[in-house]
């Protein structure tokens, strides 16, 4: 996953300030740098600035209402990071199955046989060794 947008939805979510704004806007429906200002030990200026950033991304849009702006959430802009996860998911899923699968092979298969022919002669050996 190279794409523009993917990159700019994972800068705009590695912050935790602005992972927060974003989960009480999409509670909430929308918000102000405001009604933000007062919830939160940060300044209103720099809740402009995490929401400014989340608009680049996509994530949220802004309405001019008077003198305000209302943040409104998007999203489905995370959708192509929710798609990347999910192949990166499946691919994982995929190999533990083939690791669950081979180690719970049963045991008349080739590679349990061959271990316990190792363990025969191997138990032969020391007896020998032990009795002269």
């Amino acid at each position: 996953m190279t794409d523009e947008h993917s990159q700019r939805v994972f800068l705009a979510l590695a912050d935790p300030t602005r992972r927060l704004l974003l989960q009480q806007l999409c509670e909430e429906g929308s918000g102000t740098a405001a009604s933000f200002a007062t919830r939160l030990p940060i300044t209103r200026q720099a809740i402009i600035k995490h929401l400014v950033t989340l608009e680049q991304a996509g994530l949220v849009t802004a309405h001019e209402m008077g003198r305000e702006r209302r943040y409104v959430p998007r999203p489905e802009a995370l959708q192509s990071v929710t798609t990347w996860i999910g192949a990166i998911e499946a691919q994982w899923d995929q190999r533990l199955a083939a690791l669950r699968s081979y180690l719970l092979e049963e045991p008349g298969t080739s590679s349990a046989q061959e271990q316990g022919t190792n363990a025969s002669a191997n138990t032969r050996k020391d007896e020998e060794s032990l009795n002269p």
